[in-house]
């Protein structure tokens, strides 16, 4: 009797001290009509466990898919189109870096991760209907798995992508970050805007939902197969984050020779690894390909030739605890905790821009920037010589010695994928103050329309700010049309006359039902634009300006004007019948554009001859208060399932397409009348109430 009760005990004591370790704990996930998943527990376990389950519901077969490429073996499950992403992931050694973070990785990350892969096998198990067969061959799903996406995601698509050649249009997928402090908003709090714009696909593809911990909401979006919340708010304050323009990734040119490479006069053995790339045949058979992968000090080798190699040295590789630096900043009520987590810098890349209740905003250049031994951001766009170990960076520079800024005389900041130095005008941060190969010193149209409307409003209301975040307003048409214009007076060509009339009574926007910007944007598409007044540093949201190749911008408009008319049979047609939204079933009119047109709005896709459908653009978007409570209006452009036979694949479009936004339910009494079902955790599945 004496042993039962001690063996009682012991079992309660290990139930109260290590409660992370079971799923012994209640968890509820209330779905709403726009299948966002508000989930509630009580521990950590318990919480990513639903939200493993929630995200393997709404994207199981996506999940399935990057992760069976992130593993490496894409070409074994699904064919020879995936050797090339196969051969990616070996060459880095994506497998072997994982399995040391698994190692490595602080606790906390690992039970949050193993949580979230026990949620989505446990999803699978109970509904094995929703994976496609060809899926199938992926599963189990381990944390492994989880640490494999974030490598590929970060390091190919981000940190190296440029180097890598995997970003053909990087420009156009950015984002956008606008924060408010009180001084400069109507009601004397501090507002936030989030607004990544990505492709709309695979990798970058957001998940939605709602993590409630022990009665702390925290709200926002993930990218589909990693845990937690990238960029969210709590009650007390929010964050996003913008791409920048940091260059954490080099290329570099090895000189061969005896077997090796030259590093400082010397020959220097390559690290050689036997490869094995299985490859499925059409038979279902598996055919292995033998190859070698090779890696040198500058890291590993993606191509080797005769004479020469290339290696490439990629931050991203170090940071086994990126995961929870998100988590953390999540998790943070005031601005010290969450400083203190983006001082871990496990994030490699990335802006912050951040607003709290207080009334504080902020912004930080943040990312591993490497700490280059000489030179300007130019000196290393190009290929670096790999023949000196002086080339080679080692280390990254501390966060008090990157750039940010906290609460500008301004009253608000802003990022739109430009440098530091324009985050607020007049301009408070110093470049001579930094390393000159940190950025550039540049600034793009679509940042200069984001300024223009901030500096025009001193006293910022929320529906402004949502006014602002969905602007189509062409800020290009400002600088150029009224020259273009003026140079149809001196012709006598008919069908330049009729887009004179076109161009003229247009909006200079690029809504759905903007007549003008069709015409305007196949001009803009095939000139060579060449401006009179170049952009100038001391005038940076007003240059550049003019058209200065009259001559020849006009005879552009005239061809295009001619291909326009033979395929819509009039030059006057609106935007949204040539520029698409279309997923699922859906067919609407889309507005906005690209980025280098000077529109806050991006949305852009693969042009056609009659149609543009829009792949890339506004995914996630969040625009935050934080009075007394949080008032948020978000968007899910694409829906928040890729699931085919899921009604929230695609249901958001409609928003997209009229230029809406919908409330956040984020307080439980928000969600009353808008529950889809509820789900209730019983052992290791949910059971719909």
């Amino acid at each position: 009797m004496r042993f039962k009760t001690k063996y009682l005990l012991t079992l309660l004591l290990v139930a109260v001290l290590l409660p992370g370790i079971s799923y012994s704990q209640s968890a509820k996930i209330t779905w709403d009509v726009w299948g966002v998943p508000h989930i509630t527990a009580n521990n950590e376990g318990d919480l990513f466990f639903a939200q493993g389950w929630a995200e393997m519901q709404s994207h199981a077969n996506l999940v399935l898919k990057m992760y069976g490429r992130a593993r490496g073996k894409a070409a074994a499950y699904w064919g020879p189109a995936f050797v090339p992403s196969d051969q990616l992931v070996h060459r880095f050694n994506f497998p072997a870096i994982a399995v040391k973070f698994s190692k490595s990785q602080d606790p906390e990350l690992k039970l949050m991760i193993r949580s979230f892969t026990d949620g989505m096998n446990a999803y699978v198990k109970a509904h094995p209907e929703a994976v496609a067969d060809e899926n199938k061959a992926v599963l189990p799903v381990t944390s492994d798995d989880v640490n494999l996406q974030g490598l590929y995601v970060f390091v190919t698509r981000f940190t190296a992508g440029l180097d890598l050649g995997l970003v053909a249009n990087w420009k156009e997928a950015g984002s956008n970050a606008i924060a408010i402090a009180p001084k400069r908003s109507a009601s004397g709090n501090a507002m936030l805007v989030q607004n990544p714009h990505l492709p709309w696909a695979d990798e970058f593809t957001f998940f939605e939902s709602e993590l409630t911990l022990k009665g702390t909401p925290i709200y926002g979006a993930e990218l589909v197969g990693i845990p937690g919340i990238s960029i969210g708010f709590n009650e007390d304050l929010g964050w996003t984050h913008t791409n920048n323009t940091l260059d954490n990734a080099d290329s570099f040119v090895l000189t061969l020779t005896d077997g090796g490479y030259l590093l400082d006069g010397k020959n220097v053995p390559f690290k050689e690894r036997p490869d094995t790339i299985w490859v499925k045949q059409a038979d279902g058979k598996l055919s292995p390909q033998y190859s070698k992968c090779y890696s040198s000090v500058q890291g590993p080798v993606l191509k080797m030739g005769d004479k020469k190699a290339i290696a490439l040295k990629a931050a991203g590789m170090d940071s086994p605890n990126t995961i929870l630096e998100w988590w953390k900043m999540a998790n943070s009520h005031d601005f010290n905790h969450f400083e203190a987590a983006l001082k871990t810098l496990q994030i490699p890349f990335w802006n912050v821009l951040y607003a709290d209740k207080k009334g504080n905003i902020f912004y930080l250049f943040n990312g591993q920037v490497p700490r280059r031994p000489f030179g300007n951001f130019s000196d290393w766009q190009l290929m670096v010589k790999g023949d000196s170990s002086k080339y080679i960076w080692k280390s990254y520079l501390s966060y008090d010695e990157l750039p940010k800024l906290k609460n500008p005389a301004s009253g608000w900041l802003q990022n739109s994928n430009d440098p530091p130095w324009t985050v607020t005008l007049p301009r408070e941060l110093d470049k001579n103050r930094y390393p000159a190969y940190i950025a550039p010193d540049v600034m793009p149209l679509r940042s200069q329309r984001a300024v223009n409307m901030l500096m025009a409003d001193s006293s910022i209301t929320f529906d402004h700010l949502v006014d602002y975040k969905l602007s189509t307003h062409v800020e290009l048409a400002d600088r150029l049309l009224d020259d273009l214009l003026a140079a149809i007076d001196t012709t006598s060509s008919p069908i330049l006359w009729e887009a004179k009339q076109v161009l003229a009574k247009w909006d200079r926007k690029s809504d759905g039902d903007s007549r003008g910007m069709t015409l305007f944007y196949a001009w803009a598409m095939q000139t060579n634009i060449d401006y009179t007044t170049p952009w100038d540093r001391n005038n940076p949201n007003t240059t550049p300006s003019g058209l200065n190749n009259i001559q020849e911008s006009v005879k552009s408009l005239e061809r295009v004007s001619a291909q326009i008319k033979s395929a819509f049979g009039s030059l006057s047609v609106p935007w949204g019948d040539y520029l698409r939204v279309r997923a699922n079933g859906v067919d609407l009119p889309a507005n906005g554009a690209r980025e280098w047109l000077g529109v806050f709005r991006v949305a852009s896709g693969n042009p056609g001859s009659k149609t543009e459908t829009v792949n890339t653009g506004d995914s996630w978007v969040g625009v935050i208060e934080f009075g007394k409570t949080v008032r948020a209006k978000v968007l899910m452009s694409y829906g928040n399932s890729s699931q085919k036979q899921s009604v929230h694949n695609g249901d958001q479009l409609k928003f997209f397409s009229e230029k809406k936004l919908r409330d956040a339910w984020f307080y439980p009494q928000d969600l009353a009348g808008h529950i889809e079902y509820t789900e209730v955790k019983k052992g290791d599945t949910f059971i719909k109430e």
